[in-house]
């Protein structure tokens, strides 16, 4: 398992090198343009072709590993991290004379290990990348916040969870990312017992839990029933619940979710 203390190392090191490399290939090019005005010499045009074709290999390699990171995410989702594990370590290993492929792999690192529950290791992953100038990788900010805020949400750094909750709310989100910040409000509301809150809007919230995949949709609907129970709402409580439980099994919503465990003893069972 590659160590995140080292790809963290080993990116921040490649982006220092491509950006020299970068800087040297756009100085010789510029001089060997200027060579024959300036200095009356006839070879520029020589070291220029060279220049040209080092830039159009290296920006061909650079093509080549952004392709095999990209595959990283459809692997992860499949479960075969292992295999993604490959793929991420070969796109970080390589050099790359442009930013936006090592900054993709390292995303796609932290997505791996918060796949993993490694929380921590995804956190520091996460802020690695958002210490960087994402330029035309902007989207890639808003995913990565949304990683950071749940591994936060994970290791009970409730603060931390908050600020980058914060920078994400400022952004405009698309379809999914609103929906998966819902789902990371209501935990974070759950955990703070900020349950007047997590009610407000309570229609758009069912709205919306109903475009999430089954599992997630269950589960923002038990956090709405805990918040609703909380604030003595028993028969929307009620109602909310037997929605959850419609679209999956109690132990399944719970599952690394303790705080839900309360909503499925109100049915009467005791247990979940």
């Amino acid at each position: 398992m590659l160590p995140v203390d080292i790809a963290i190392t080993r990116f921040r090191r490649d982006l220092v090198i491509a950006a020299l490399l970068r800087m040297l290939l756009v100085i010789v090019a510029l001089a060997c343009v200027l060579a024959g005005p300036v200095f009356g010499r006839d070879d520029g045009m020589f070291i220029l072709m060279i220049v040209g074709a080092a830039w159009v290999m290296l920006s061909y390699r650079s093509m080549q590993r952004t392709r095999i990171a990209a595959d990283s995410p459809s692997l992860i989702a499949a479960g075969e991290f292992d295999r993604a594990e490959d793929h991420i370590d070969t796109a970080l290993r390589t050099f790359s004379l442009f930013r936006s492929a090592k900054l993709l792999s390292l995303h796609h690192l932290a997505l791996l290990r918060h796949a993993q529950h490694r929380w921590r290791e995804s956190a520091l992953l996460c802020q690695a990348v958002l210490s960087q100038k994402l330029g035309s990788l902007q989207s890639l900010a808003k995913t990565t916040l949304l990683l950071l805020a749940d591994s936060m949400l994970q290791m009970g750094d409730l603060k931390s969870a908050f600020d980058a909750l914060a920078r994400i709310s400022r952004l405009r989100l698309n379809l999914a990312e609103a929906l998966t910040l819902q789902m990371l409000q209501l935990d974070y509301g759950s955990r703070i017992g900020a349950w007047e809150s997590m009610l407000q809007g309570a229609g758009v919230k069912v709205q919306m839990s109903e475009l999430m995949p089954t599992l997630n949709a269950a589960r923002s609907q038990a956090y709405l029933s805990l918040a609703a129970y909380k604030s003595d709402r028993l028969e929307l409580a009620g109602w909310l619940r037997r929605r959850a439980e419609l679209l999956a099994d109690p132990k399944d919503i719970a599952s690394d979710r303790p705080a839900l465990e309360e909503v499925f003893r109100q049915s009467g069972n005791g247990s979940i």
